[in-house]
C-alpha cells in the first residue's frame, strides 16, 4: 500500500493473550512526503474504533456498576419536556445498531440552536428501527448519555480508563485530542487543494463539532496501546485482569445479535465473522481484530485517509487481516 501510495505508512501489532511478546512491524512515513517512520509509539486518528476502544468499555463498567441498563430506554437519564420518537431507544438497541436512529448525521446543522443535543437526538423521527443499520448518532448519543451518568467529561471518562491510577488500564496510547502537530502523530486528510492536511485534530467533521470529543470518533491511539487494550479485552473474557469486572459483558458483546451481511454479524458494538472472530474498523484506515477463542489479537493503523476518501486498498487490507485467523 505505501509502495502503490495508498497510505503513507502503517503500523501493525500482533500478539496472543499469555504470550510474552507482541510483535509488530511497522511501513512507511507518518505522512504524505513526509521523512518521519511510523512506528509502534505514533499515534493514529481512530475514527470509529473510537466506539469499541473506548465507549464500548465505558458502557460496560456503566452497567456493571449499576449506572446503566442496557434494557432501560436512554431517556431514563436524559429527560425531556415533549418525549420524542426516539424516547424509547435502548442502551442495547444502540450498541446492536438496530435503534432506528438517523443513519445521516450532520451535527452542524444543530450550531446555534439553544436545544440540548441529547433531545434534539432523541426528538426526531425514527427509521426502520428494529433492522441493523450502522448509525453513528447512538454513539454520539452514548457519549453523552455516560458523561451525563458518571458527571464527568467524556475526556475525562476515557483518561480515566486509560490511566494507571483509580482502577485505569496503564494505557500511555490512548487519548482524545488535539495533538500538536509534531512527529507523535500522523495527519490524515487534505480536505482543500493547497490548503494543509489536518494534523492533530480529529477527522470526522461531526466529532470536530463536538470540540473532538465524541462516542463514535475521535480518539487517537498507537499500536502499542491499542495492543496493551487488546489484552485487556481478551483476558477480561476469560476473567482476569484490570477489566475482569466487565468479564460477562465482553462475553455476551462477543455473541451475535443480530445478522449483518452474509459473513458476519453484530454483536454488542463489534462485527463478529462466523467462524467466531470479533472485530471493528474506523474510517481513517485502522482496524482491531480478535479472536476469542485462541486470545490472538491484531492491530492495523494506517492513515490511508491521508490520499483521499476513496481508501484505495482498504479492503484488501481488511480481507487479509481476517485470513491471518485462519490457521
Amino acid at each position: 500500500m505505501v509502495a502503490a501510495r495508498q497510505t503513507p505508512g502503517g503500523v501493525v501489532a500482533a500478539g496472543t493473550v499469555g504470550g510474552s511478546v507482541t510483535e509488530y512491524a511497522a511501513t512507511g512515513t507518518t505522512g504524505v512526503g513526509g521523512s518521519v517512520a511510523s512506528g509502534p509509539t505514533t499515534f493514529y486518528d481512530v475514527a470509529s474504533l473510537t466506539k469499541v476502544v473506548a465507549t464500548w468499555p465505558l458502557v460496560g463498567r456503566a452497567v456493571a456498576h449499576g449506572l446503566l441498563d442496557l434494557e432501560a430506554p436512554v431517556s431514563d437519564h436524559i429527560r425531556t419536556a415533549i418525549p420524542g420518537p426516539g424516547a424509547a431507544v435502548t442502551v442495547r438497541q444502540i450498541l446492536t445498531h438496530t435503534s432506528g436512529l438517523m443513519p445521516a448525521t450532520r451535527l452542524d446543522r444543530y450550531t446555534g440552536d439553544s436545544r440540548d443535543l441529547a433531545e434534539m437526538i432523541l426528538s426526531e423521527p425514527l427509521d426502520t428501527p428494529g433492522e441493523h443499520r450502522y448509525i453513528n448518532r447512538g454513539f454520539i448519543l452514548l457519549g453523552l448519555l455516560l458523561a451525563r451518568v458518571h458527571g464527568k467529561s467524556l475526556r475525562a471518562l476515557v483518561d480515566d480508563l486509560g490511566g494507571g491510577l483509580g482502577g485505569g488500564l496503564g494505557l500511555s496510547g490512548l487519548r482524545y485530542g488535539p495533538f500538536l502537530a509534531d512527529d507523535r502523530v500522523a495527519p490524515t486528510e487534505r480536505r482543500l487543494v493547497g490548503g494543509c492536511p489536518l494534523h492533530g485534530v480529529v477527522h470526522d467533521e461531526n466529532a470536530a463539532a463536538l470540540g473532538g470529543v465524541a462516542g463514535h470518533a475521535g480518539v487517537f491511539a498507537h499500536a502499542q496501546g491499542l495492543a496493551e487494550l487488546a489484552h485487556h479485552f481478551l483476558s477480561a473474557r476469560q476473567g482476569r485482569g484490570a477489566l475482569k469486572d466487565i468479564g460477562a459483558y465482553v462475553g455476551e458483546s462477543w455473541k451475535p445479535a443480530v445478522r449483518v451481511d452474509a459473513a458476519n454479524s453484530r454483536g454488542l458494538a463489534w462485527l463478529i465473522t462466523d467462524t467466531g472472530l470479533v472485530h471493528h474498523r474506523g474510517f481513517t484506515g485502522t482496524g482491531m481484530y480478535l479472536d476469542p477463542a485462541t486470545g490472538r489479537y491484531l492491530v492495523v493503523l494506517t492513515n490511508a485517509i491521508a490520499y483521499g476518501r476513496e481508501r484505495h486498498g482498504l479492503a484488501e487490507l481488511h480481507a487479509l487481516a481476517l485470513a491471518q485467523f485462519d490457521d
